[in-house]
């Protein structure tokens, strides 16, 4: 099977990574397929199954790690597991697109490790925590405990960002855009 590149975004909850990646996906020119995780939690708000994410329990969740039929997998809160499904990769490989991420730290850096080559890893910076918890808040998708413990998350996840192959500070979005554009177009074509 001819092998695709993979680019990774990950960045705290609210730093505008999903947004830039959408973005990405209406670029012809990169032929990217975005990689749909797999979430042992509920629907939120408009998502859907098999759109925004594969949805299943956690009991399954747990049947394909111990199939190892994850690429990548964590517990990202107690009982909240995400993760990229190894057929997931293949099925995009096999339209012959890239793969494009919009994943957390954890498992970004996961695929960087498993696919150094191959792979393009970008950290999407906020402009501030307080900027973090105000978007969160405007989502009005989760509780002030859900937004308190990403808050919390972000803290840790921002130290890793000098472990990816490039940081882009959304402090403006269409700047931000512009940006991954430009780094993503300039690695699928190399």
């Amino acid at each position: 099977m001819n092998k695709g590149k993979l680019i990774v975004f990950s960045a705290p909850s609210g730093s505008g990574k999903t947004t830039i990646v959408k973005h990405l996906l209406g670029k012809e020119d990169l032929n990217l397929e975005f990689s749909i995780s797999a979430a042992s939690r509920d629907p939120r708000g408009e998502e859907e199954h098999g759109k925004d994410y594969y949805f299943i329990s956690l009991e399954q969740f747990k049947k394909h790690i111990k199939a190892e039929e994850f690429l990548e997998w964590e517990e990202v809160y107690r009982d909240n597991f995400y993760g990229t499904l190894k057929s997931e990769i293949e099925r995009i490989w096999a339209l012959g697109k890239n793969v494009i991420f919009d994943i957390d730290v954890a498992g970004g850096l996961r695929i960087k490790h498993k696919f150094p080559e191959e792979t393009l890893a970008v950290f999407v910076k906020p402009p501030s925590v307080d900027e973090l918890k105000r978007r969160l808040k405007q989502r009005s998708t989760e509780s002030d405990d859900k937004i308190n413990m990403r808050i919390a998350k972000a803290s840790v996840e921002l130290a890793t960002a000098p472990q990816f192959d490039t940081i882009i500070k959304n402090y403006d979005l269409d700047t931000a855009k512009e940006e991954a554009y430009q780094l993503v177009k300039e690695f699928v074509n190399k």
